[in-house]
């Protein structure tokens, strides 16, 4: 069952149970899927790695969201974001936890034998490609850099 597929069942369940919070977060992705599809570049449709970084993108946006209505006191546009990130979040491979990052990344290091922040790209290169969907771009940073120190 394709992205589309899953999102529309979502939102028929969602359109039923008039839950407008998950219904909007799954029109959004719906949304963002036929913008990807209509790209000149994707012809043949999206790859799941696409729709991986798609979905990894409309997370981070509510996420970013989140913060920013928190920092200046707005919880109640806050909490909706949050709650669309997590609906969102549905969809994607299932996170891994920051010791089996720190586990990959240590594995990385030794694999190329890095030794300080010198060499932060070309773990950062391969962790990335490593971990792509199944961790956060920050974490995998914040985790390297703890390690190259």
């Amino acid at each position: 069952m394709s992205l589309q597929d899953k999102v529309m069942t979502e939102m028929k369940t969602a359109m039923k149970a008039k839950d407008s919070k998950a219904l909007e977060a799954l029109r959004a992705v719906k949304s963002e899927l036929l913008l990807a599809k209509t790209n000149a570049a994707s012809k043949d449709g999206l790859s799941e790695e696409e729709e991986i970084k798609l979905l990894q993108k409309l997370v981070k946006q509510r996420k970013d969201s989140a913060a920013i209505y928190k920092e200046q006191g707005r919880a109640d546009l806050a909490e909706p974001e949050l709650a669309q990130a997590t609906i969102i979040e549905k969809f994607l491979p299932e996170q891994l936890s920051e010791e089996e990052i720190t586990e990959v990344v240590s594995g990385i290091i030794s694999k190329i034998g890095a030794e300080g922040m010198k060499d932060m790209g070309k773990v950062m290169g391969m962790a990335s490609k490593e971990l792509a969907g199944r961790a956060d771009g920050k974490t995998i940073s914040t985790i390297i850099k703890a390690k190259l120190n």
